[in-house]
This record gives C-alpha cells, structure tokens and sequence, in this order.
C-alpha cells in the first residue's frame, strides 16, 4: 500500500514545485512588462511633445534627454548585480520597480525640460537596475535544461512591453495630453507591486551567501531547486566582481562585453532608425512605421525559438549564428525589393536581432555560478548601454549627413563584429578548460 502511495504523492510534490516556479517567472515577466512600458513610452509621446513645444524641447535637447536615461540604465545595471548580493535579490527588485515608477510618474508632472531629463535618468536607472536580476530570477528558478527558454521568455516582456507603450500613447495623448500617458504607464504597477511583494521568493543561493543556510534549504526544496555551495569568500563586498577576471576569466569576460555592446547597437540603433530611414529610402510612410511594428513581433517571436534552441545547443552557438544571420538580414533592409517582401526581411530581422542580445544574456548566466550571475549580468548589460547610446547617434549621424543608405550596412557590419566576438569568448573558454584539465 505504501509503495503505491508514493508515485502519487511524489508526483503531486512535482507538480506543486513545477506550478510555484512557474509563479515565479510569470512575476518576473510582469516585472520586465513594466520596465518595457516605461522604457519605450518617452519615444512614444516624443512626437507629439516636440510638435507642441512642450517644456521647450527642440530635437536637439530631446536626443540629450534620452542619452540621460541611457547613463541611467548603465549605472543602474553596473550597480544592482552586486547591490543584490549585499542586500537581496528581492529588495533589490522591488526597489528597481519603486524607484523607475516614482521616476515616472514624477515625470508627467515636470514643470522644465530639466526636471524632465532629471526624472528620465533616475527612470532610467531603476530600468537597468531591474534586468539582470528577473533574468538572474528566471534562469535560477527553473531546471538546468532550460535557462535559456527562461531568459527568452521573460525578454518577451520586455518587447511586449515596446508594443504597448505606443497604443497608450495613441490612446490617450491627443485627448488628455502627453503628461496622461507617463502617469497610466506607471499605474500597472500599483496593482503588481504588491502582489510580487507577497509572492516573490527571496533567491536561496543569496540567502545561503549571506549565511541563512536553514532558510536557504527550506526555500531551496520548497521551489524544487538546486542549491550549490557558495564558492566566494563573502568578507569581500567585491568578490562577485572580481571573479568576472580571475583565473584568465578577463579575456571571456572582455569578449561578453563588446558582444553585448554590438547587440545593443543594434537594438537600439535599429529600433530607433528604422521607420525615418525607411522613408528616407522612398518608402511610405505608413509602411516606415509598420515595419517597426513587424520588428517587434518578430522579436517576439525569435526569443522563444532562440531560448529553446539554445538549451539544446547552447547559447554560444545560438548567438554566434543569430548574429551572423542578422548582418544578412539588416543588410537586406536597405536593398531595393517589393513592399510585401520587405514586410518579411525585416520580421526576420527583428526575429534575430533582439533574441540574439538576449542570449547574450543567456551565455553569461549560463557562463557563471548562481552568486556571481547579477553581477556578471549586470556589468555584461551595462557596457552593453555603450552600445545603445552609440547606436542611435551613429544613425542619426548619417542621417543628417544624407548617407541613410548606408545606415543598415554599418549595423550589419556589428552584427558581424558581435558573432566574431562571441566566437573568440568560445575560443577562451575553450583554452581556459583545456589548461584546468
């Protein structure tokens, strides 16, 4: 009697752990759907702001204001890895979402321009702060085989959140003013605050380096996870990073970095160009815009088919094939074709392009231990933002030089600098493990 009431019980046990772990990628997901909202939203009312004069911006002040949530995001993301080794992945969290709300909605009540860029910048900062730890929450509360599809998932929150944020601005700007749609895009929040408050564990592997070994098991067993033994000696507050160069870890960890400051180049510079230089092409107008739009979904998209190929090849072949893939394809974005077509070319590039950055991300967490992982991923985005602040002025640059012809010739040219990058970090590791063996 008793053996047949085991598998049972044992499967119910199962079942319990595999529902509370998913609880808790769904929470981060709403956490990162938030981040998304508030990222894309200043873009969203842009246009409407510059063609009321609001606050006195020109286009000139409103480039500044975006390189000052920029800054915001890298120090935010440099910061909160090591920010949550000291004080919790769970405060951490939840101070990220407090401080970018707050940021928010404080800027739709901006009375000048330079209480507005303020605002942008600390928004900006609880922005960056809050990514490297929900991927670092997804990929330690889920089984081994699939950290990757973990990270892809929760990353479609963030995309999610950029197709949003232009239907509230839509919505609400032409009847109530571009202040109302900063203020609705911080209240989501108010209502998954305080529900993630409730449910949102604390990370075990943080609890056990922070000498909470009880606690930690407890937890560890309850979401059915492994617990590792922490291997840093927790005395030194900056262990976590200086791990990312010991042991001839320096030249991997220098090739993450310039691999991410490639994706984010193109996220950022593509993302941003895209609908003006489309119609610097002689494209509609209508068209321009859509293919922003078809971006988007095919990011979407792409984060679930890469994150579930990478767990069965692993994310440094996904990257280095993703990216390579993604010169073909950006370039073929400024190559004269059909409409209906083009429609295609770019729903594959987006279907690349921002799945590939995102297993960046994922080779990193997979890369490094549960203790070093929010930092090695929080400085592996933060010298990503170089990137992102770099590829919007190049576009714009050349633009405002009349070369938009060549503006997806240069981002296929990152691409391909991103993949040779991601090849030589395999090459280092590979070197590195030979030597240990």
């Amino acid at each position: 009697m008793s053996s047949s009431a085991t598998p049972p019980l044992a499967q119910a046990t199962g079942t319990a752990t595999r529902r509370s772990r998913t609880a808790v990628i769904a929470l981060c997901w709403g956490l990162v759907l938030l981040d998304g909202i508030d990222t894309f939203i200043y873009g969203s009312v842009l246009p409407k702001m510059l063609g009321g004069h609001s606050l006195g911006l020109t286009p000139d002040a409103a480039g500044t204001i975006g390189s000052y949530a920029n800054f915001g995001m890298l120090l935010g993301t440099i910061l909160s890895g090591m920010a949550s080794n000291w004080i919790g992945r769970r405060v951490t969290v939840f101070a990220s979402v407090t401080i970018f709300t707050l940021a928010t909605l404080a800027t739709g009540w901006s009375q000048s321009s330079g209480q507005f860029g303020f605002f942008r910048f600390v928004c900006g900062f609880g922005l960056g702060a809050l990514l490297p730890i929900a991927i670092s929450y997804g990929m330690e509360f889920t089984t081994r085989g699939r950290r990757a599809l973990a990270t892809g998932i929760i990353m479609t929150a963030h995309q999610t959140g950029g197709a949003l944020a232009p239907l509230i601005a839509l919505w609400l700007v032409d009847d109530h003013g571009w202040r109302t749609a900063f203020i609705a895009s911080a209240m989501p929040a108010l209502i998954l605050l305080p529900i993630a408050f409730k449910l949102l564990p604390e990370s075990p592997t943080n609890l056990l380096t922070r000498g909470r070994r009880a606690d930690a098991e407890l937890l560890a067993a309850a979401y059915g996870t492994e617990l590792a033994e922490p291997k840093a000696n927790r005395g030194d507050k900056l262990d976590a990073l200086k791990n990312l160069f010991r042991n001839r870890q320096w030249p991997t960890t220098l090739c993450f970095w310039l691999t991410s400051f490639a994706g984010l180049l193109l996220v950022y510079g593509v993302g941003q160009w895209l609908p003006k230089i489309m119609v610097d092409l002689g494209y509609d107008t209508g068209d321009s815009l859509l293919f922003s739009t078809f971006l988007n979904v095919g990011g979407i998209c792409g984060m679930l088919i890469a994150g579930r190929t990478a767990d069965l090849i692993g994310p440094r072949k996904v990257v280095i094939a993703w990216f390579v893939l993604t010169s073909v394809f950006v370039y073929l974005m400024g190559v004269k074709m059909s409409v209906g077509l083009l429609y295609a070319v770019v729903f594959f590039a987006g279907l690349l392009l921002f799945s590939g950055q995102t297993m960046v991300y994922a080779t990193v967490g997979t890369h490094h231990n549960d203790e070093d992982r929010p930092t090695a991923l929080g400085w592996v985005s933060g010298m990503g933002r170089f990137g992102a602040i770099f590829g919007p002025w190049i576009g714009g640059a050349l633009i405002e030089a009349g070369n938009a012809d060549i503006g997806f010739t240069m981002y296929a040219c990152a691409a391909l600098f991103g993949a040779l990058m991601m090849t030589t970090a395999a090459l280092t590791i590979k070197k590195h493990t030979a030597v240990r063996v």
